[in-house]
């Protein structure tokens, strides 16, 4: 059963511009450590690349906080979502905290999967996110 559907879309020049003000504040608010260890892996890719995987996960944990109805609010944190990466590049979503919280009242006692799809065209990202209960 699906439980939610969340979509976003980020405008990656207003992410270049948190990056360029705030470098290291904005990335350590919105991102776990284990996020800004895989967004560090940052070999042979431009300024502008970089801005668009930031603007993606950025899209695709508003998308999540819309999917569990709840926005960022209600205790929901931009760390509570986590956006990671298998090897083959799938993105994985991972929900803790009050984001946790929020979803077990949506569907208490049932176990959960996140499907996260992630796209950019510059100056676009875009996330989609459907939580479905299993």
């Amino acid at each position: 059963m699906i439980v939610g559907i969340g979509s976003d879309l980020c405008n990656i020049k207003r992410i270049e511009e948190m990056i360029k003000n705030h470098p290291h504040s904005y990335l350590r608010r919105l991102f776990s450590s284990t996020e800004q260890q895989e967004l560090a892996n940052r070999d042979k890719i431009t300024e502008q690349e970089y801005a668009c995987r930031i603007a993606k996960r950025f899209a695709a944990k508003e998308a999540c906080s819309k999917a569990l109805g709840t926005g960022l609010r209600k205790g929901t944190f931009w760390k509570d979502m986590q956006v990671t990466h298998l090897p083959s590049g799938k993105p994985e979503l991972h929900l803790s905290g009050r984001a946790m919280e929020n979803l077990q009242k949506l569907a208490p006692h049932q176990k959960f999967v996140c499907h996260v799809s992630m796209t950019d065209d510059y100056p676009w990202a875009q996330a989609f996110v459907i939580i479905e209960t299993i």
